[in-house]
């Protein structure tokens, strides 16, 4: 008697050959999630980082004498172009001597942002003034996602005006 275990195999393979599309389809997604969210995470650090620079250049730039708000405006306008489209980016060029006093006011951005404005050309020797950009996070992102909205990406740097 001979004893056949070929059609045996053969049986096994093939019922386990929906199996691969089947863990794909479960896995694929969620692998490809990550990927993009790293990805995304990556873009907006990469922008965070262009936008701190955009606005240390600018105040530095603001600082010295001759130098406009419109100038200063346009030098982080100029900067961010380099990382995104920089109509997106809103920028407020404050002054700051309110932080020189004995109850300075809260540092967070709307209070940043409800100082008053300031022309630097126009600013007196030792006058702290801040350059504040920010830009929302869905307006730059590379696939925008709706649960990430209201989430804004900002930057400020404090300088004295020489």
């Amino acid at each position: 008697m001979v004893l056949r275990l070929a059609p045996i195999r053969r049986t096994r393979r093939a019922s386990r050959r929906g199996t691969t599309v089947v863990e794909t389809a479960f896995i694929l997604p969620v692998f490809m999630f990550l990927v993009f969210a790293l990805i995304e995470f990556g873009h907006a650090q990469m922008v965070t980082n262009v936008l701190n620079s955009a606005v240390r250049v600018a105040a530095r730039m603001g600082a010295t004498e001759g130098t406009t708000t419109a100038n200063v405006t346009a030098r982080v306008h100029q900067t961010m172009n380099s990382a995104i489209k920089a109509g997106a980016t809103s920028v407020f060029v404050k002054d700051a001597s309110a932080f020189d006093s004995a109850n300075p006011p809260a540092a967070t951005g709307a209070g940043i942002e409800d100082l008053p404005n300031l022309e630097v050309s126009a600013a007196e020797p030792r006058q702290m003034f801040v350059v504040r950009a920010r830009v929302a996070y869905n307006d730059v992102a590379l696939v925008p996602m709706p649960f990430m909205n209201g989430v804004v990406l900002q930057a400020q740097s404090f300088m004295r005006h020489e």
